[in-house]
C-alpha cells in the first residue's frame, strides 16, 4: 500500500486546484445555486478540457484508465471548491456500475460518451443508498419500468441507470432521461442537485449483469467512498478559512488566534481532518487495491468523515463569530453541504451498524 501521493497525483491536484480557483470562485457557485447560466459551464469545461469525465473509464472505452485514488484526488478538490456539476454521479457511480456489470455492450454504448463529456449520467438510488421502488416488466421485445425514485443524486442527467425489481429479483436497466418525468427537489444545500424520478411504463434497455446485487453493492460502496473523500475537501477548506480568520481578527489588541482556547479548537479541527483523510484515502485505495475490504473501509470512512466534517464546519461557523452566520459569507455553504452529506447514502449511525455486522459484532 502506498502511504503518500505520487508526483503525478500531486500534479493532478495542483492543476485542478488552479483551474477551480480560476473558473469556480464562490460567486460562480452562488450563481449556480440561483439557477444562473453563468454557473453552469464549470462541469463541461472541467470534464472536457481536463478530462475529468474520462478518468475512471478504461482505455478500451476511450478513457484515461486511471485508478480510483486519482479519481479521489479530483473529488477532494471538487468538494473543496463546492464546485457544481455531476462529478459523483457521472464520473464515479455510473462507470463503477457499468464496469461491475460486465456487460461489454452497455459499456461500449455509454462509456465513450461519458469519457468524451458528451453525456451526463446517474444511478437511480434513493438518498438512503437503497434501490428505488421501481418494477420492470417485459413489453413486446423490450422492457418498461414503473414506480418512483426519490432524491436521486444529479437526477437531471441525460442517462439514468436503474436497479429495478422483476420476478422477485433485481435487474439493471438503462434509459434516457427524456423518457421519464423528473422534478428537482429544493434542499437546504443549494449546491447539490437532487431530483425525484417518476417511471410510468417508461421504456428501458436491460443491462446484462451476471450478479445484479453485487453490482449494487459495489456501486454504493464506491459512491460513499467518494462522498467521504469529498467531505475531506470540504473540511480542509473550512480549516483554511478558519485559520486565515483567527490570524487576522483582532480582539483585546491581538489576533484571536493567539488565545489558547482558540488554538485548542483549531488543533481539534486539524486532528479530526487528518483522521478523516486517512480513513477516506484508505477506503479509496481498497477500491482497486483490496476490493474485498471495500465494504468495511467504505462504511468506516463514511461514518467518520461525516461526523468529522460536520464538527469542523460547525466550528468554522462558531470561530468566525457573527460574520460566519451571514448569507454573504461562504461558511454556511460548507456547513449546509456537510449536513446534507452526513445523511446522504446512510447516516453515520447506520454505517456503524453496518460495519458492526460486517465484522461480526
Amino acid at each position: 500500500m502506498q502511504f503518500s501521493f505520487t508526483s503525478e497525483q500531486e500534479e493532478l491536484r495542483s492543476v485542478l486546484r488552479r483551474f477551480l480557483e480560476r473558473e469556480c470562485p464562490m460567486n460562480r457557485v452562488r450563481a449556480a445555486m440561483a439557477g444562473d447560466p453563468a454557473g453552469d459551464g464549470i462541469w463541461p469545461r472541467a470534464a472536457g478540457e481536463l478530462g475529468l469525465a474520462a478518468l475512471a473509464v478504461p482505455e478500451d472505452y476511450d478513457g484515461a484508465g486511471a485508478g480510483f485514488v486519482e479519481l479521489a484526488v479530483v473529488v477532494e478538490e471538487w468538494g473543496r471548491a463546492l464546485a457544481p456539476g455531476p462529478l459523483l454521479a457521472t464520473a464515479v457511480a455510473v462507470p463503477a456500475a457499468l464496469l461491475a456489470s460486465g456487460d461489454s455492450a452497455a459499456c461500449a454504448r455509454l462509456l465513450p460518451g461519458l469519457a468524451a463529456a458528451e453525456l451526463t449520467a446517474t444511478v437511480a438510488l434513493n438518498a438512503t443508498g437503497q434501490p428505488p421502488a421501481v418494477t420492470a416488466a417485459q413489453r413486446g421485445d423490450g422492457w418498461v419500468l414503473s414506480g418512483q425514485a426519490s432524491l436521486v443524486l444529479d437526477g437531471l442527467a441525460d442517462v439514468v441507470l436503474v436497479p429495478a425489481a422483476t420476478d422477485g429479483a433485481l435487474r439493471w436497466f438503462e434509459l434516457r432521461a427524456d423518457d421519464l418525468t423528473r422534478v428537482a427537489v429544493p434542499t437546504i444545500d443549494q449546491t447539490r442537485q437532487l431530483a425525484n424520478l417518476d417511471f410510468a411504463d417508461t421504456p428501458a434497455v436491460a443491462i446484462e449483469a451476471a450478479e445484479p446485487q453485487a453490482v449494487l453493492a459495489r456501486t454504493v460502496n464506491v459512491l460513499i467512498t467518494a462522498l467521504a473523500v469529498e467531505q475531506v475537501g470540504i473540511a480542509a477548506r473550512c480549516l483554511e478559512l478558519t485559520l486565515d480568520y483567527v490570524r487576522t481578527r483582532q480582539q483585546f489588541g491581538r489576533p484571536i488566534g493567539g488565545f489558547q482556547v482558540i488554538q485548542h479548537r483549531c488543533a481539534e479541527m486539524l486532528l479530526r481532518l487528518e483522521s478523516a483523510r486517512s480513513a477516506a484515502y484508505y477506503a479509496a485505495w481498497t477500491v482497486d487495491g483490496a476490493p474485498a475490504d471495500l465494504p468495511r473501509a467504505a462504511s468506516l470512512a463514511k461514518s467518520y468523515c461525516s461526523e468529522a466534517t460536520a464538527f469542523i464546519t460547525a466550528e468554522t461557523l462558531q470561530l468566525h463569530g457573527g460574520i460566519g452566520f451571514t448569507w454573504e459569507h461562504d461558511a454556511h455553504l460548507y456547513f449546509k453541504r456537510a449536513k446534507g452529506d452526513e445523511m446522504l447514502f446512510g447516516s453515520p449511525a447506520a454505517h456503524r451498524e453496518l460495519l458492526g455486522a460486517l465484522v461480526g459484532i
